[in-house]
């Protein structure tokens, strides 16, 4: 029989006790936490206005009356350059957010297609580190032994490569295949070490607890204890560091685009806006600012976010 919500690692279940007594259930609990502070709520709205443009990217372009790769020549003078015409890069009733100098594509529309992009790349990749080092750290802190003697071994060769430079090296040899899956490999490959140390500790605090060993008495077989005991349990640690991986992510994402060893065009990125707008900065500084401040409040919305889950969900560990 599974007493995992009376054993718990993770903050959500030891708040069980007074769930039981309010009629609310655990993550009723985490959810008024997170709500009632500041920061987080504002992180939490944040994520999930730029969760829904990304969601939306294409109906709201629409509404603005431009795709992302339409060119539009009437809204930038040749004579200078390029540039836009009107104030602030073209900012309008035609263009909401302006045009990009030279070509003249929509700005509103390329922000939100390169959310889109950048968002897809940040969550599948943390998807993937998350899944893979879930599953290594259970095996390693449950099994031991040489399992968890090559695993570990394996965690520590990964985490001493200079990955940045190993990222850079793998997307510019790589040519002719899909971007986004690559790129999403490739930040898997290097992110899950993390992952696995951080629920290596936690299982190897958990598998000699009561509710483990009576499992074990009682017949139940490794795969079993591991998803009906030991998983749930740590469910909430990784929940709060998932949400801390995702703001790594997503700069992660934008720092290789920017280096040109990313999303290529005509594919938009915020990352690769970035680094067009350098040339313009001076001349059409609000080409550089828009994406710039998307990145920004992304990654810090993910950020506050992520801080909040972290202390409610892994309090013990949340600092240390």
């Amino acid at each position: 029989m599974s007493t995992t919500t009376t054993e718990p690692a993770a903050a959500p279940v030891a708040a069980a006790g007074p769930a039981k007594a309010s009629g609310r259930g655990p993550w009723r609990l985490v959810w008024d936490q997170l709500w009632a502070k500041g920061s987080a709520r504002f992180g939490l709205i944040m994520v999930a206005l730029l969760i829904l443009m990304a969601v939306l990217a294409g109906p709201l372009s629409a509404l603005g009356g431009w795709n992302a790769e339409e060119f539009d020549k009437r809204s930038v003078d040749a004579y200078l350059g390029g540039l836009p015409k009107g104030d602030f890069g073209g900012v309008g009733a035609r263009h909401w957010f302006g045009v990009e100098p030279a070509t003249g594509r929509d700005l509103f529309a390329r922000v939100l297609h390169g959310g889109q992009v950048s968002l897809l790349i940040a969550f599948v990749a943390t998807a993937v580190v998350v899944i893979a080092g879930t599953l290594a750290g259970i095996a390693a802190g449950y099994f031991g032994g040489r399992i968890d003697s090559l695993l570990s071994r394996l965690m520590d060769l990964t985490m001493s490569f200079p990955s940045l430079i190993f990222m850079i090296a793998m997307m510019s040899v790589a040519k002719d295949v899909n971007r986004i899956l690559l790129m999403t490999v490739v930040i898997g490959l290097f992110g899950w070490p993390g992952v696995a140390r951080v629920v290596r500790g936690q299982t190897l605090s958990l598998k000699h607890r009561e509710y483990v060993e009576a499992a074990k008495v009682g017949g139940a077989r490794s795969w079993r204890i591991l998803t009906r005991e030991i998983l749930p349990n740590v469910s909430g640690p990784i929940i709060a560091y998932t949400t801390l991986l995702i703001p790594g992510m997503i700069a992660t994402e934008a720092a290789l685009s920017y280096l040109g060893v990313g999303v290529r065009p005509p594919t938009p990125s915020w990352g690769q806006m970035i680094a067009e707008s350098i040339v313009f900065y001076e001349t059409d500084p609000t080409y550089f600012l828009i994406p710039t401040v998307f990145l920004f409040v992304a990654v810090l919305a993910f950020t506050l976010l992520g801080d909040a889950l972290r202390d409610i969900l892994d309090p013990k560990g949340g600092r240390s």
